[in-house]
């Protein structure tokens, strides 16, 4: 029956794959049940709530991802989103968080017309496949960057910005968690030179338990203040659903009466365009890391794949979160060897099952997962072996989009920095049609697609770019 359904042999993978694949995405992801409520309860929302909301989301959605287009991506809430949910659309602007959830359920529907339509599968194959490697590297280094981050290894600095931590000042909190972030990543590293599977989800456990170790015997404090929390789970399960009522269907008791129209507009967009460019951006990543683009950069299922995300978010809203979308740490599964829509199962259920053991997930702390991740930004950095650096034309520009990733901290902005320097550069050096091109490709596909369905839109304009 999996066999079946997920074409398992065809994909050069096996049960155990898919499910190790599966945990260790799960694994990788699991901090965003606990990160998504502490940003969003700023806007008022009750916490609780927004922790159901979120599990019921990421399962909805990747299980979406796994029947639509049985592929091994998983959706959860997105970062970066809910912080304009909570502190831009609820706190600069001053809206309820009732109307901020509906402006996501409108992006939502928007995004399913988009889908149906051929629009954002047009303009997934608009982009040059030398400007998707770059996007596959950048969304390494951003990936890195963010584990380095949770790590502690990486902090905050007045002078440059950022800096490596001190080991020895506030040693039992920054400073362990940094050091075992390092011991977390060894491992990881030389269980994966030694071809072990599961190396992430092995070096996530232990990292975690040689922090509880530290706990007992007082190497790790407890600073709740600081943000260091107690390693070892109070409580194992619960079963109270009750405070999912807090927020479920909410969106549809908006009071639209006090919103400016404007406003709600420019909300619903910048919800749209910036969960569309992550959502490129990841796939491409992810679908690179995978090997599973064809020779022109495209993905084979890319409408469904897009559609399970823009269906993802407005069944979020609904139960009660921001945008949800697909997740960068996808790649983590992937580079465990995980091919098909079998691991999405795994994960979406172990999202589902989190909201009986949302005590034990919240409680692994981000040192125990950022290991993984910056080794994924290892793994994803080798695509930059394949972009053509004796075309400056088409290079430079994914260099450009690979730095401003992890330095601008964002996906979407990468992204624009390679379309906008790629079209550009090749207008001033005379590949005028080319960049034109790319250029008008979005538009192109958004009139075509509304004036007529069955236009193969995506066809044609990944064609004109070989011109």
């Amino acid at each position: 029956m999996l066999e079946k359904m997920f074409k398992l042999k065809e994909n050069n993978t096996d049960v155990k794959t898919e499910v190790i694949g599966g945990l260790t995405t799960f694994m990788t992801m699991a901090y965003i049940l606990a990160v998504n409520p502490s940003i969003l309860s700023a806007s008022g929302m009750d916490a609780n709530a927004i922790v159901m909301a979120t599990a019921l989301a990421a399962f909805i959605g990747t299980l979406c991802m796994a029947l639509l287009a049985n592929y091994p991506f998983a959706l959860a809430p997105g970062l970066g989103l809910n912080a304009y949910f909570a502190y831009t659309v609820c706190g600069t602007m001053g809206y309820d968080w009732k109307i901020a959830l509906m402006a996501v359920f409108a992006e939502g529907i928007i995004f399913i017309v988009l889908s149906l339509t051929n629009v954002r599968e047009a303009i997934f194959n608009a982009i040059p496949m030398q400007l998707k490697k770059g996007v596959s590297v950048g969304i390494g280094l951003f990936v890195a960057f963010i584990g380095l981050q949770n790590g502690h290894i990486v902090v905050n600095s007045d002078s440059t910005l950022v800096t490596v931590v001190n080991f020895t000042e506030n040693f039992h909190t920054v400073g362990i968690a940094a050091l075992l972030c390092v011991i977390g990543l060894i491992i990881i590293a030389v269980l994966h030179i030694k071809n072990v599977k599961g190396s992430f989800l092995i070096g996530i456990f232990a990292t975690w338990i040689l922090g509880i170790i530290c706990q007992l015997t007082g190497i790790y404090t407890v600073d709740v203040d600081a943000g260091f929390y107690s390693l070892i789970p109070t409580q194992w399960v619960s079963f109270d659903f009750s405070s999912l009522g807090e927020t479920f269907g909410q969106c549809f008791r908006a009071d639209m009466g006090r919103v400016n129209a404007l406003d709600f507009v420019v909300i619903i967009f910048a919800f749209l365009f910036v969960d569309m460019f992550d959502t490129i951006g990841t796939l491409i990543g992810v679908a690179n890391k995978a090997d599973m683009l064809d020779e022109n950069g495209k993905l084979e299922r890319i409408k469904p794949a897009l559609l399970a995300d823009a269906i993802a978010t407005s069944a979020g809203a609904i139960l009660g979160t921001s945008t949800t979308t697909t997740f960068v740490e996808s790649s983590s599964g992937v580079s465990e060897g995980a091919r098909t829509g079998l691991a999405s199962v795994v994960t979406g259920f172990l999202f589902l099952l989190a909201i009986i053991f949302a005590p034990v997930f919240t409680t692994i702390p981000g040192f125990a997962t950022a290991p993984a991740l910056i080794f994924v930004g290892f793994l994803m950095v080798s695509a930059v072996v394949d972009i053509d650096f004796n075309d400056p034309a088409e290079s430079i520009p994914a260099y450009l989009c690979m730095i401003a990733m992890p330095l601008l901290y964002s996906i979407s902005e990468g992204i624009a920095v390679g379309v906008i320097s790629y079209v550009v550069i090749n207008i001033v050096v005379g590949r005028l049609r080319r960049s034109i091109h790319l250029c008008i490709s979005w538009q192109y596909s958004l009139y075509s697609s509304i004036s007529s369905y069955k236009i193969g839109i995506g066809k044609s304009i990944g064609s004109s770019l070989q011109m």
